[in-house]
């Protein structure tokens, strides 16, 4: 285990760790959406500060001749920048009463606090994913991303021609399949409800346009959805150091812990992300 995560200092076993990091993976697991739809580059350790974010331009078709002979415009890079891999966390802390009852009494270790924590950083990735942060874009954000103008997804078939629209421009742009959709709860909701005349609901409608790729985020603004191209090509997830718990230490007699990682996200091809707003 790291050094850093200082964890041979805690008053805890090594199963009981173990547990900890199970808790740790399965809450995040269970809330995450952005990893459900972003490639995953790394991870490529905690002390990655910051990584290098290209812009990669297509430049037209591929060639085709009979030998090979006939020149084609190269995939490159356009631009290159530089951009952080921040550290987020969250705390928590146990009393030392709590973990010498546990110890003395031989009671099952409560996991509580390790799994709100946990699922408070899932959150805090996602809005990052989503909305950004002061330093960098998110996918709702992304400048030069595609939109659609939402309509009422209350009535009719809206919510499937919005999704629709939103394909297609993605295509046109050279972003195709796998897409997927991710939309806030409120418009999650609305696609509930069954469509008059088929039987069916809005949403198993809309999961046949991206393979039943849909997720709802509570970080999404209300009325508002994505349909992005998935691929490294056109986007990815940094991870330098994944979600790990660290022992920060003893104050007053009681034990503190961190729940931490550090993340960025590289959007490579805005023409890969198509808002409906």
């Amino acid at each position: 285990m790291k050094d850093y995560l200082m964890r041979d200092n805690a008053p805890f076993t090594e199963e009981q760790w173990e547990k900890i990091d199970d808790v740790v993976v399965n809450t995040a697991k269970n809330k995450l959406v952005g990893r459900k739809i972003i490639h995953i580059y790394g991870p490529l350790g905690g002390g990655i500060q910051s990584i290098e974010l290209d812009t990669i331009n297509l430049n037209g078709e591929a060639e085709l001749d009979k030998f090979g002979y006939g020149e084609t415009e190269q995939v490159e890079i356009s631009e290159r920048r530089f951009i952080p891999v921040p550290l987020i966390y969250k705390d928590f802390i146990m009393s030392w009463r709590d973990i010498e009852n546990i110890k003395q009494l031989g009671r099952p270790f409560d996991y509580s606090l390790v799994a709100a924590s946990a699922s408070a950083l899932a959150k805090k990735e996602d809005n990052i994913i989503f909305n950004g942060t002061k330093e960098s874009e998110g996918i709702m954000s992304a400048t030069g991303r595609l939109v659609v103008e939402k309509g009422n997804w209350s009535e009719g078939d809206t919510p499937y021609k919005d999704v629709a629209k939103a394909i297609s421009n993605l295509m046109k742009n050279d972003s195709y399949e796998p897409h997927a959709l991710v939309v806030s709860t409120d418009l999650y909701l609305k696609m509930q409800r069954i469509q008059e005349g088929t039987g069916v609901t809005i949403l198993s409608r809309v999961k046949e346009l991206v393979d039943g790729r849909v997720y709802q985020s509570p970080v999404i603004e209300e009325g508002k959805g994505v349909v992005v191209a998935i691929g490294p090509q056109h986007m990815d997830l940094v991870v330098g150091e994944d979600m790990v718990t660290a022992y920060r230490g003893d104050e007053n007699l009681n034990h503190l812990f961190r729940v931490m990682e550090s993340l960025a996200l590289r959007i490579k091809r805005p023409t890969s992300i198509c808002t409906i707003e």
